[in-house]
């Protein structure tokens, strides 16, 4: 926000003062207050955009209570608990005349912006499908109430691998099946592993999350008639290897060469961000998009409220389908 310019940081609030308080200290902004939705802030009046940064669970709250009030608002992912939450606050926000985005913001990181200048140049050729992996590691970093949301940490996380293959794939998500397998950790809610089938149009689209992972790992490839691209969204680097023909040794030396030679000329790139913590992972676009949005009335793309919507619309169809094969 500081980079772009266009924002004043009027005030961090928390429903904990005293997080309120060391969190205005560690990113210097000069008030902070005690406070569970924008109707309670002392300072409201002096604003008029609120982000909302909250456990899911506190979501609907927050957000409502600013569009109540008249602000305009940035949520961070996943949108709401329930479907019926999402579409209420999309209706009021459209009523009010407010802007309401999200945070999806790997679509927007440098990786994925060099793997859709491969789609757009024609370097991959004709898209046949999008594949979305990720895997989690149960002992990384990990929020005290993930596995209270339905679905657990599948249902904080996959916004993320819905939302960059929506955009890859080029069209609405449609439904096709699901499979899941429940934990052998012995969690209430996270799944060992869940698989989801879709297709936007005529591309199959693939979303698998294992959640008992050695490594922490989040992958997305298009597959296309000439060439393969895969983005590391966590390392923010972009992978191209050509179509490997015949699949002879040569090929293969070459898919190994290709392969390794972007891998490494990516971490290159991003390598001494990612060391430094300081890889903006696309948000600078999202709060680039939000700031036009509200300057202008319009809805801001890719990252509006009907698009939080549709990916919400995803991971419930997942939720059911899961639902249905673990209990």
């Amino acid at each position: 926000m500081r980079r772009h310019g266009g924002f004043d940081v009027v005030c961090l609030a928390d429903r904990r003062e005293e997080r309120a308080r060391e969190g205005a200290a560690r990113v210097k902004v000069p008030h902070y207050e005690r406070a569970e939705g924008v109707d309670e802030l002392t300072v409201r009046d002096r604003v008029h955009a609120i982000t909302c940064g909250t456990a899911p669970f506190a979501h609907h709250r927050v957000i409502r209570s600013a569009l109540e009030a008249g602000k305009h608002v940035l949520t961070e992912k996943p949108f709401t608990m329930t479907l019926d939450e999402g579409e209420e606050l999309a209706a009021l926000a459209r009523e009010r005349g407010l802007v309401l985005a999200v945070v999806h913001n790997f679509q927007f990181a440098p990786s994925v912006k060099r793997l859709r200048g491969w789609m757009e140049s024609g370097r991959l050729g004709r898209v046949r499908a999008v594949w979305a992996t990720q895997m989690s590691n149960p002992a990384r970093r990990l929020p005290t109430w993930f596995d209270e949301l339905p679905g657990g940490l599948f249902y904080d996380e996959s916004p993320h691998l819905i939302y960059m293959a929506r955009a890859l794939a080029g069209g609405e998500l449609e439904p096709v099946s699901v499979a899941g397998h429940p934990s052998t950790r012995g969690l209430v809610n996270t799944p060992a592993q869940i698989d989801a089938q879709m297709r936007a149009g005529e591309v199959p689209v693939s979303i698998q999350m294992n959640f008992e992972a050695p490594v922490s790992e989040w992958h997305v490839a298009v597959l296309g008639d000439r060439g393969l691209g895969v983005v590391d969204l966590f390392r923010d680097i972009a992978v191209f290897t050509p179509n490997d023909g015949d699949h002879h040794a040569r090929e293969v030396i070459r898919t190994s060469a290709s392969a390794s030679w972007h891998h490494w000329l990516g971490y290159l790139r991003s390598g001494p961000g990612h060391v430094l913590g300081k890889l903006r992972y696309g948000n600078d676009e999202v709060f680039s998009r939000f700031h036009a949005a509200v300057c202008s009335g319009k809805p801001p793309e890719a990252i509006g409220a009907d698009d939080a919507l549709a990916v919400l619309r995803i991971q419930h169809w997942i939720l059911e389908g899961i639902g249905r094969i673990l209990v």
